[in-house]
């Protein structure tokens, strides 16, 4: 269990040209990111709005496998897709109003089928990050049944 302390997380940018940077935190690789081509960022780079859906889906395949070790769930893999929805809100300029997480999980048996939907349930419910966002974040449920467990 964590402790319930304040934890921080350390981060520095440095800008480079043509609205691209680079990330910094210690004892982590760099990071190069620029602003989106759509708003005249550079192509071929990380975005800060590809930074904030990916830690939604981080962070809720973090939540799921942590949930799963303490449920005595089997996971044989997770892999998952999202897909952030930026808009405009008048008043209010662009704004994230959703975003999507498509996880996959395969199981061994059919008969954790439940329980992997509801191991995924509670870490959508559960992902700090998550909590965390004004935007929802919706996860969509994929369970696959290993082939090799007679399914």
């Amino acid at each position: 269990m964590a402790q319930r302390e304040p934890h921080f997380y350390e981060t520095s940018v440095e800008y480079e040209e043509d609205r691209r940077g680079v990330a910094f935190s210690p004892g982590l690789p760099d990071l190069a990111f620029s602003a989106p081509p759509e708003f005249n960022g550079q192509p071929g780079y990380w975005t800060p709005e590809h930074f904030y859906v990916l830690a939604a889906e981080t962070c809720l395949m973090a939540t799921f496998v942590a949930i799963a070790e303490h449920s005595d769930l089997p996971v044989l893999g997770y892999s998952s897709t999202a897909k952030g929805k930026l808009e405009w809100i008048d008043g209010q300029g662009y704004r994230f109003t959703g975003i999507e997480i498509r996880a996959k999980v395969h199981i061994e048996k059919e008969a954790d089928r439940e329980k992997a939907l509801r191991v995924l349930e509670k870490a959508e419910k559960g992902c700090l990050v998550a909590r965390s966002m004004a935007a929802p974040v919706t996860a969509v449920p994929d369970i696959i049944v290993s082939a090799s467990a007679g399914a």
